[in-house]
């Protein structure tokens, strides 16, 4: 059972939130204080975090750095009214896995802490780093695409292999764009998703051997991989 920290301040909310997590076969543990937040985290008692931003005392930004300090590799995600750009960027650059503006759909919530719940479980060593695609195979390690009846692999750049890394990390799932943006270029600006766009049409040419696989835009959220039988 995946055990969740819970830091949002108002009441009725995080009440109703926690009976919702548990419901979905979540333990979850709340607590409604930044300050408190910090001295209860336990990195040995949890596998998720979720943070609102607006906290009394210490706020959901700077709990998070601190908790990534202390557990790097523990999962997390911003649930917050904040819906102004630069503090989703904010929380992006903080480390999160995803940042959900309220209102939002209960089910899609669950579903995306599974999805990453999941993908930090394997933790990308699963494989090694080597994938199977439909007709084709890739090494992450040495960034080679390798279609079954091609001799020689195509060679990616640094940047179209951990795009198409983190896509198949997210394989059936939505990969956000404000995530991919903020891991690979660094920014998550006009021009850096101008380039992003590119590099997607670039990976689609290169998969087009296999009519089954697809690089679906999610319009205003991201992209989904997924190989149609």
């Amino acid at each position: 059972m995946t055990r969740i920290f819970l830091v949002e301040d108002d009441s009725s909310f995080g009440e109703v939130l926690k009976a919702y997590l548990e419901i979905n076969e979540f333990s979850v543990h709340w607590v409604q204080d930044g300050r408190k937040a910090l001295e209860q985290f336990d990195k040995t008692k949890f596998d998720f975090c979720v943070f609102d931003v607006m906290l009394p005392h210490v706020d959901g930004f700077t709990v998070a750095k601190t908790i990534k300090e202390i557990a790097p590799a523990i999962p997390f995600i911003f649930l917050t009214a904040k819906t102004l750009k630069e503090d989703e960027l904010k929380g992006y650059k903080t480390g999160a896995d995803d940042y959900i503006k309220k209102p939002f759909d209960s089910e899609v919530l669950i579903y995306k802490i599974k999805a990453i719940a999941r993908r930090h479980s394997n933790g990308g060593d699963e494989n090694n780093g080597e994938y199977e695609l439909g007709d084709f195979s890739f090494s992450a390690k040495i960034r080679e695409l390798k279609h079954v009846e091609q001799a020689v692999p195509v060679v990616l750049s640094p940047k179209e292999s951990e795009l198409l890394q983190m896509l198949l990390d997210s394989k059936g799932e939505i990969l956000p764009r404000a995530e991919a943006l903020n891991k690979i270029w660094g920014d998550d600006n006009y021009f850096t998703t101008r380039s992003m766009d590119v590099y997607i049409t670039k990976l689609r040419k290169y998969l087009k051997d296999d009519s089954r696989i697809q690089i679906l835009n999610i319009h205003g959220s991201g992209y989904r991989l997924i190989t149609n039988n």
